[in-house]
């Protein structure tokens, strides 16, 4: 259990860092936004990589990575997109 909790978070680390390199122009994003995106697309990737049965291949399971990271790009646009208009004051409140 806890072997796949490391695992989770070095994963979507990596899913999420990837997709932020593929998407052009700056995402104004935290590490821990971007750790998330990656994590959730890590999992929900490996759940329709499973329904489309190439997750349990021989070696490295190529295209379900590849799905997590489409899936992690998708989750970067739509936090840039969704987060572009609001601005932080110096108080910390967000208008």
């Amino acid at each position: 259990m806890i072997g796949a909790i490391v695992s989770a978070i070095v994963i979507g680390a990596i899913i999420g860092a990837l997709a932020r390199l593929l998407v052009p122009g700056r995402q104004n994003m935290s590490i821990w936004l971007t750790l998330i995106v990656g994590i959730v697309a890590a999992l929900i990737g490996t759940l329709i990589a499973q329904g489309v049965g190439v997750a349990d291949t021989r070696g490295i399971d190529w295209w379900e990575h590849v799905i997590q990271l489409v899936l992690a790009v998708i989750g970067v646009l739509l936090v840039t997109k969704f987060t572009a208009g609001r601005t932080r004051r110096p108080g910390g409140t967000v208008h």
